[in-house]
C-alpha cells in the first residue's frame, strides 16, 4: 500500500515537471516602464516589424490604460493594423478611438487611417496586377472609405491629410457612380424600368460631375419612356441634350441584348450591336477557309499537332 502511494506521488511529480518542461508554466513578461515599452513599440514600427509592434502596443494599452502614452499608442495601433493588412482590426480600433476621444487633437489622423484602410481593403494582389474591373464589385468598402474621407474634409478642412483625402474621394465617387450604372444597365436588360430609373436618379442626385452622369440621364429618359411618364422622360432628355450635346447613349443596346447573350459573353443569343468588319489579308483569308472548327475553338493552339497528324 505504501509502495502504491509512493508510485502515485512519483507519477504526479513527473507529470507536473513534464508540463513545466514543455511550456506549461508561462513566463510573464517583465513589467517594463511605460515609456520604455512605448519606445520599443516605435522601434518595431520603424523596422516594419508590425506583428511585434502590435503585441507591444496591446501590452502597453493593457498595463497602462490611463498612462501618458495611452492615447498615442491607440493611434499607433491603428497604423500597425493597417500596415499589417488587418483591415477589420484597424477599423474597429479607429472607431473606438473616435468614440472615446472625439475632441482629440489627432482625430483627423484617425479618420484618415480609417478611410485609407477601407480604401485599400479590396485591393488584393490580383486587382493590383490584373485588369479586373473593380467598379462591378460590391462597393461596401468604397462607400465606407468615402464617408470617412468626407467626414475628415468637412470637419477638418485644414488638416494636412485633407488634400490626399479629397483626391481619393474623386476616385471613389467615380467608382461608386460607375457601379450604379452597371446595376442600372442590368435592370434595363431585365426591363425593370422603375428600378433602372431610380438608379439613374440616384447617380444624378449623389454623384454629379462624374463621367457616369450622361449615361444616368440616358437611362432615366429610356426608363421613363417605357413607363409612359412622358414629361419626366422629356426632362431627362432635355438635361442630357443641354449639358452633353451630341451624346450617343448605348443604353438601347443593353435593352435589346438577351440574357443568354450576356451569360455567354456574346457567343450565343441575339445582339443588335453592329459587327465590326474584320480586315483580313489574302493569305489570312485562305487560312481562315481551311481552318477546322477545333482550330477555331482552341484559337489555333493545337494547329501544329493537327498538321503533324495530317
Amino acid at each position: 500500500m505504501r509502495l502504491a502511494k509512493l508510485l502515485a506521488i512519483f507519477s504526479i511529480t513527473v507529470i507536473a515537471s513534464g508540463c513545466s518542461w514543455f511550456g506549461g508554466d508561462e513566463v510573464e513578461a517583465p513589467d517594463l516602464p511605460e515609456q520604455e515599452l512605448y519606445q520599443d513599440a516605435l522601434e518595431m514600427l520603424e523596422s516594419e516589424n508590425y506583428v511585434v509592434a502590435i503585441e507591444k502596443l496591446q501590452l502597453l494599452e493593457a498595463r497602462y490604460p490611463f498612462g501618458t502614452y495611452s492615447e498615442q499608442a491607440q493611434l499607433e495601433l491603428i497604423f500597425a493594423y493597417h500596415k499589417n493588412y488587418e483591415p477589420e482590426a484597424a477599423k474597429a480600433t479607429a472607431d473606438r478611438f473616435i468614440r472615446l476621444h472625439p475632441n482629440h487633437e489627432n482625430i483627423d489622423y484617425a479618420l484618415y487611417l480609417r478611410g485609407l484602410t477601407a480604401f485599400e481593403k479590396d485591393r488584393s494582389f490580383f486587382e493590383k496586377y490584373l485588369p479586373i474591373d473593380e467598379t462591378q464589385r460590391d462597393p461596401g468598402s468604397a462607400l465606407d472609405s468615402f464617408n470617412s474621407f468626407s467626414t475628415l474634409v468637412s470637419r477638418y478642412p485644414n488638416s494636412p491629410y485633407a488634400p490626399d483625402a479629397q483626391k481619393r474621394m474623386v476616385y471613389l465617387k467615380n467608382r461608386l457612380a460607375t457601379y450604379e450604372i452597371h446595376v442600372a444597365r442590368y435592370y434595363v436588360k431585365r426591363q425593370a424600368w422603375v428600378a433602372a430609373a431610380n438608379r439613374g436618379r440616384y447617380v444624378i442626385e449623389n454623384f454629379q460631375e462624374t463621367p457616369a452622369t450622361p449615361e444616368a440621364l440616358a437611362i432615366m429618359s429610356l426608363a421613363y419612356t417605357q413607363l409612359g411618364l412622358v414629361d419626366l422622360a422629356a426632362d431627362a432628355q432635355s438635361v442630357l441634350d443641354t449639358n452633353f450635346p451630341g451624346y450617343q447613349a448605348n443604353i438601347e443596346q443593353a435593352k435589346q441584348e438577351s440574357l443568354l447573350n450576356t451569360a455567354t459573353f456574346g457567343l450565343l443569343g441575339s445582339s443588335n450591336e453592329p459587327e465590326q468588319e474584320k480586315v483580313i489579308l489574302p493569305s489570312e483569308a485562305e487560312q481562315e477557309e481551311t481552318r477546322s472548327w477545333f482550330s477555331r475553338l482552341t484559337f489555333g493552339i493545337f494547329d501544329d499537332e493537327e498538321e503533324q497528324e495530317k
